[in-house]
């Protein structure tokens, strides 16, 4: 990723950073964004993006577990050290991690990262079994297993009017198992995570200003449980964001395979006042719609939040 941001001849990244200058946003949660420890792909993202008008002169991200070696077989196939034998789907260490670009200070002392809570020590864990009942794919799988595909992490930002937090993530896609449903599983637990930490199951927990805000790979409309539990909660409110293109209004991505799908989300805290909130999806025919179809087959979602 970096050798092809300095190159400066890849159509993808001018169209993500095309999209970003378009829907200018003050601070931006980036998925799928590959990790390195000095930062030096975000750097350079962060400054390919200034080319185009959008400076963030704050810039925050840890290691993903995606790409995590574990060294034992993690999906049970008989097999060790392919993409999903680590602790998060992925080839190298760093693949796929996510981001955050801030034209506000990010408190980094004050940073909850949570990615290495294993999934067994969540309340009420749904950890998947063999059918005899045996842990799936093994116990000493289970023993090291973490909850997050991705990351979970709490960011405070200094605002001038005070401190929001930014509860980030990028849940598993509840598919691509077998009956154990180990990924369904796993994807439920990491967005029912928010409504633990929030209810204080791993410490204080901002009571207002707080934003939860990631891919869950998953649509209200066609699943039930975590997700819908995660909207109704009185905590947040769902500006349910739309958009002019095709297909749903509310969807965030158009996958080929099932079709359009909300997956994406920004929920503020009840206490929030909502100014707006819009998916990046232009018309169909439009450069504007080839322009972000090129960036990602995933569309911007933005909330505008209005605070004293």
């Amino acid at each position: 990723m970096l050798r092809d941001i300095l190159r400066g001849e890849d159509a993808q990244i001018d169209a993500v950073a095309q999209v970003i200058a378009r829907t200018a946003p003050d601070i931006i949660v980036l998925q799928k964004l590959d990790y390195d420890h000095d930062l030096h792909a975000l750097r350079a993202l962060r400054d390919r993006l200034a080319e185009d008008g959008q400076h963030f002169d704050h810039i925050f991200a840890r290691r993903p577990n995606s790409g995590m070696p574990t060294g034992l077989d993690m999906d049970g196939d008989g097999r060790r050290g392919n993409e999903r034998d680590a602790q998060g789907y992925g080839a190298f260490s760093g693949q796929a991690g996510m981001a955050i670009l801030s034209r506000y200070p990010v408190d980094t002392a004050a940073v909850q990262d949570f990615s290495a809570l294993l999934w067994r020590d969540l309340p009420g864990a749904l950890l998947p079994e063999h059918a005899d009942g045996t842990p799936f794919p093994s116990p000493e799988a289970q023993d090291i297993q973490r909850l997050s595909y991705t990351a979970h992490w709490v960011v405070p930002i200094r605002l001038p009017s005070g401190p929001l937090h930014l509860l980030a993530f990028h849940a598993t896609p509840p598919v691509f198992d077998g009956p154990e449903d180990a990924n369904g599983r796993r994807n439920h637990d990491e967005i029912r995570f928010w409504q633990l930490y929030l209810d204080g199951a791993f410490g204080p927990a901002p009571q207002t200003r707080f934003v939860v805000i990631g891919d869950a790979n998953l649509d209200p409309d066609h699943s039930d449980g975590a997700i819908r539990q995660l909207l109704d909660d009185p905590r947040l409110q769902d500006p349910r964001p739309a958009h002019d293109g095709p297909g749903p209004r509310h969807a965030t991505v158009d996958w080929e395979q099932t079709g359009p799908r909300r997956v994406s989300y920004i929920l503020p805290s009840a206490d929030l006042e909502v100014a707006g909130a819009g998916i990046h999806w232009p018309p169909q025919e439009t450069p504007a719609h080839d322009l972000a179809a090129t960036a990602n087959h995933h569309r911007l979602v933005w909330v505008d939040l209005a605070l004293d």
